[in-house]
């Protein structure tokens, strides 16, 4: 249920467990209580609302469901670790349930005392018009900062998709008071995109994914600008010459100050022949968002490589960071 892609339904595939389902599907319940999971966040998340798809499952999709939100310790997430097997990707947990052992191991830890950020809620099949369920988390709660989740089936059943929106809150002032360096655009340091011109093949979001990007659709592509001049021509240094471009607009991570700009690096691998072209990238600073100024004059880029621009290549002054960065 935590899968990028969109679910799908394929008629005529089978387990040894019985219908195979793109999602979590437990088992018929026969014993008391009720079904859960924990998932783990990519980072500590104030979370905002979350979207429950149950598409396909028609038949058997989850009736009701609750959510929960906690915080780990690495000490605790190493007992988890150890104690607890890992869902894996390759669907080797196809059959499986916990064993009392470990059960109890989850119960030490009290994830079912942890705040309840979606209370117990009712859902309908999957089908088209009514598999999304999107549900804001309950007041008094949206100021919380989570690391994990307790997934709560009211009694049993399968959910396609898990979706968790909110806002990273990653702590990182001890590294920009030494000023060691990491990725201030990446999403689990808090980056995030805030608008863009376009994405007709993807999203921009893409970009700071912390994956390296598996297909041209992990990436960000844009349709074809039809006002292209049907002859192209480039100018001294190489640039191609055409009107206007299209654009991203990214909010930092970090500190609430925001950061100095040592470097930047941008990834156009599987792009061989829709490569851009070149690409520009300007600031503003926190709380004067409407006052761009250049960061990096237009670059040339290559087909499915790593281009790094950092020293006299950016134009950023150090005396104050930079809170935005449209790319």
């Amino acid at each position: 249920m935590l899968k990028d892609t969109e679910p799908v339904f394929l008629a005529d595939r089978y387990t040894a467990y019985g219908k195979w389902m793109d999602g979590w599907e437990t088992r018929r319940k026969r014993t008391p209580g009720h079904d859960w999971c924990l998932v783990e966040l990519g980072a500590p998340t104030q979370i905002a609302g979350v979207m429950i798809d149950t598409a396909f499952f028609t038949g058997n999709y989850v009736p009701r469901v609750s959510i929960q939100g906690g915080t780990l310790d690495a000490t605790m997430k190493r007992m988890l670790q150890t104690s607890i097997p890992r869902v894996t990707d390759e669907g080797g947990n196809i059959g499986t349930g916990r064993t009392t052992e470990e059960l109890g191991m989850v119960e030490l830890i009290g994830t079912d005392q942890w705040d309840v950020l979606v209370p117990r809620t009712e859902l309908q099949a999957g089908y088209e018009p009514t598999r999304r369920h999107y549900i804001t988390v309950a007041k008094g709660k949206q100021s919380l900062i989570v690391n994990h989740l307790r997934v709560n089936m009211f009694p049993d059943g399968g959910i396609a998709r898990l979706r968790v929106y909110g806002t990273v809150r990653l702590n990182l002032r001890e590294s920009l008071s030494l000023r060691r360096p990491f990725d201030m655009i990446a999403m689990l340091n808090g980056g995030r995109c805030t608008g863009f011109s376009n994405a007709h093949y993807g999203h921009p979001r893409n970009l700071i994914k912390p994956s390296t990007a598996v297909n041209m659709g992990d990436g960000w592509e844009t349709a074809r600008r039809l006002d292209r001049p049907p002859v192209l021509q480039i100018d001294d240094a190489g640039i191609l010459q055409v009107p206007g471009c299209e654009w991203a607009i990214f909010q930092l991570g970090g500190a609430p100050e925001g950061g100095w700009i040592e470097r930047i690096c941008i990834d156009t691998k599987h792009f061989k022949g829709n490569f851009p072209d070149n690409v520009q990238v300007e600031y503003a600073w926190k709380g004067e968002p409407n006052s761009w100024m250049l960061l990096m004059e237009k670059k040339k880029l290559g087909p499915d490589r790593v281009h790094e621009f950092e020293g006299d290549e950016l134009l950023l002054p150090q005396a104050k960071p930079a809170s935005l960065a449209p790319s």
